[in-house]
């Protein structure tokens, strides 16, 4: 494991709440229903003026048939992966020293710098001590 995978967590944290945002989006556009109201009247005497209520799914309109399943079917791909990922880091991050896990915490996924980092890791700590000992176990 290595420092691309970390930076990878939090890319894959961010696309899965991006993604459930999408699919929920579409979930949603499935089952809004559009209406409207169709005026006319017969080609033959008498004109009698009729008129006709139309409904249907708002969103089967707007792509070809079968697009909306297949665009689900990727975002459902995207999910997964993404989620593959934050869930191999997350084992990884167990099997290591606890100091090294927050200090990657902070770090990595708090986005903190070195000398916020020192400061929560007490004891000391100093930004240079905190680069070199991260540096070190990622080396």
């Amino acid at each position: 494991m290595d420092k691309r995978i970390l930076e990878q967590y939090i890319d894959a944290c961010a696309q899965v709440k991006e993604t459930k945002a999408e699919l929920e989006k579409i979930r949603r556009a499935k089952k809004r229903q559009e209406q409207d109201v169709v005026k006319g009247s017969s080609h033959d005497f008498p004109y009698t003026m009729q008129t006709y209520r139309i409904e249907g799914l708002a969103y089967a309109s707007m792509q070809e048939p079968g697009a909306e399943d297949r665009l689900e079917e990727v975002l459902k791909e995207r999910l997964r992966n993404a989620a593959r990922i934050k869930q191999d880091v997350e084992v990884w991050i167990n099997t290591i020293p606890v100091r090294m896990q927050r200090i990657i915490r902070y770090r990595i996924f708090e986005g903190m710098t070195w000398e916020q980092v020192a400061i929560r890791m007490g004891r000391g700590a100093t930004e240079i001590s905190m680069k070199k000992e991260y540096s070190r176990f990622m080396g």
